[in-house]
């Protein structure tokens, strides 16, 4: 049985976690990382010399970086569902994982840790504004694109939504005054529809709050 590390609360690792559940495969959960502790194990250390989560093994083969792992279950076990044939109508997602990773993401993490996981007296609310409207900047091209198509690369959910998806339910959630775009906001609202997404993604991550280290 393959095997995923990480704290659930971390939502690199949430997002292997719901994938695997879209994938209906047989896993093991070990919580490594934040109170569980355990990074830098000699034992984690040979998985991941970085002493990140989520890592995944699959019999012999080690994975690490939660995008990598993505694209490793989806070309292993995804199918044409998750992985096609065609390198075109696969970058129609993977451009969506690395926009996410580069740009959003950065953008979200600094509210997130500017905000959420900082103690209110030491918040510095310029700085997290600014990454706020990033992260709307954003969404306005999230947006954009779902004007055209149900989900971010066509009209099935792909890679794309499980990458930019993970990150909007904390978003919005972390205490900010948000609204989503209408759009993105239906698409939401489909998504929160999946199981693996109530169950990883819309997780309680209250244990954060205020929380400076990792």
């Amino acid at each position: 049985m393959m095997k995923i590390y990480g704290r659930t609360t971390s939502f690199n690792v949430q997002k292997v976690l719901w994938f695997l559940d879209e994938l209906a495969l047989d896993y093991e959960h070990i919580e490594v990382g934040g109170r569980f502790g355990g990074l830098d194990s000699t034992e984690f250390i040979v998985l991941n010399p970085m002493q990140k989560v989520p890592v995944l093994i699959d019999g012999g083969n080690i994975i690490w970086e939660s995008h990598t792992i993505l694209r490793y279950l989806a070309a292993s076990y995804g199918a044409d569902d998750w992985y096609s044939l065609s390198p075109f109508e696969r970058s129609l997602y993977e451009r969506w994982l690395d926009w996410s990773q580069v740009t959003f993401q950065p953008a979200f993490m600094g509210t997130f840790w500017g905000y959420y996981r900082t103690p209110a007296s030491k918040r510095c609310m310029d700085k997290v504004n600014q990454d706020l409207l990033a992260c709307n900047n954003c969404l306005a091209l999230v947006e954009q694109q779902l004007r055209q198509s149900t989900y971010l690369a066509g009209s099935k959910i792909t890679l794309a939504d499980i990458c930019v998806g993970a990150i909007i339910y904390r978003l919005i959630s972390q205490g900010l005054t948000f609204t989503l775009p209408p759009h993105v906001e239906k698409w939401h609202m489909h998504l929160k529809t999946r199981a693996g997404y109530k169950k990883w993604i819309m997780s309680d991550f209250s244990e954060l709050k205020g929380r400076e280290d990792y």
